[in-house]
């Protein structure tokens, strides 16, 4: 039977989301844009917040849509990633090949015309992600600490946009999202960990059968982040509203970590991914009522 027209087209939609990661954008350029409007100490206009998002979106999308491209065969080994738009023959390899050239190139010059740093921190993150993580996972564990580097370098580059360069508060911005992501990795590793195996990729859940020493690094840098979480207040970034819901939300987040470590179960680990995407909000949105 003929997929209708309209279906097509929403099909294409969802493809291309998917080699953009849309999903992750959603919540990494807001908080990019976020790192904006503080580094500029509240005078970013929608200009320039706009500008990041345009720069910031592009160059993501260029990187996630590389990484898919280079991981097409492992992709098509894994039941989560095997109807992906390129291992199901969707989207030719020529067109994201294009792509992902035009995208980086776009987003790089839209980054040079917010501030020159932007747009190198943004190349950065693309040779940390594709050329770095990406071969990286098939050949130690410790794949998954590298590739929370470029993790967070949206908000760098979002930090540098602003044009007053980085500062001791970006690095501190740096270390809660670098530290967010790893038990947020962990639950993934779990769940998928027979995915990873199928596919070849060293993760750390798949030589350590019972999750012992999974849980235990997530729960590790959980705790971490709860001191982390409070820099802002202590180096002047906020103030007490900040100080104790940042307290709060991390002594939550700790309590599903360690809650997914005593259980490795799929039900805690889905609960702990989701914590994890309601905490980084939160707490965002927690430093910058405090600043307003």
């Amino acid at each position: 039977m003929e997929i209708p027209r309209g279906g097509r087209v929403n099909q294409k939609i969802r493809d291309w989301m998917v080699l953009c990661k849309a999903r992750i954008q959603v919540l990494s350029t807001p908080v990019a844009c976020a790192c904006t409007w503080m580094a500029s100490d509240g005078t970013a206009g929608w200009g320039l917040l706009a500008t990041t998002a345009l720069g910031l979106t592009l160059v993501s999308s260029s990187a996630a849509a590389l990484n898919q491209l280079l991981e097409i065969k492992i992709d098509s080994r894994m039941e989560r990633t095997k109807d992906r738009p390129l291992p199901a023959g969707r989207i030719r390899r020529r067109t994201v090949a294009a792509f992902v050239v035009v995208s980086a190139l776009s987003g790089l010059g839209v980054l040079l015309w917010a501030d020159p740093l932007a747009a190198w921190l943004a190349l950065v993150m693309i040779v940390l992600y594709d050329f770095i993580y990406t071969p990286l996972k098939r050949v130690t564990p410790l794949n998954t600490l590298v590739g929370a580097l470029p993790g967070a370098f949206p908000l760098l580059v979002g930090w540098a946009a602003a044009g007053n360069g980085l500062d001791l508060r970006a690095g501190v911005m740096f270390a809660i999202l670098f530290l967010w992501q790893l038990p947020h990795f962990m639950a993934i590793a779990w769940l998928f960990r027979e995915d990873y195996g199928r596919a070849g990729l060293r993760m750390l859940s798949g030589s350590d059968e019972e999750g012992v020493v999974s849980a235990r690094q997530a729960v590790h840098y959980a705790m971490t982040l709860v001191p982390v979480s409070l820099l802002p207040a202590i180096f002047g970034m906020a103030g007490r509203t900040y100080l104790y819901g940042a307290l709060t939300l991390g002594l939550a987040f700790l309590a599903f970590t360690a809650r997914f470590g005593l259980a490795r179960t799929a039900p805690r680990a889905r609960t702990l991914m989701l914590a994890s995407l309601l905490y980084l909000p939160a707490l965002l949105a927690l430093l910058l009522y405090d600043q307003v």
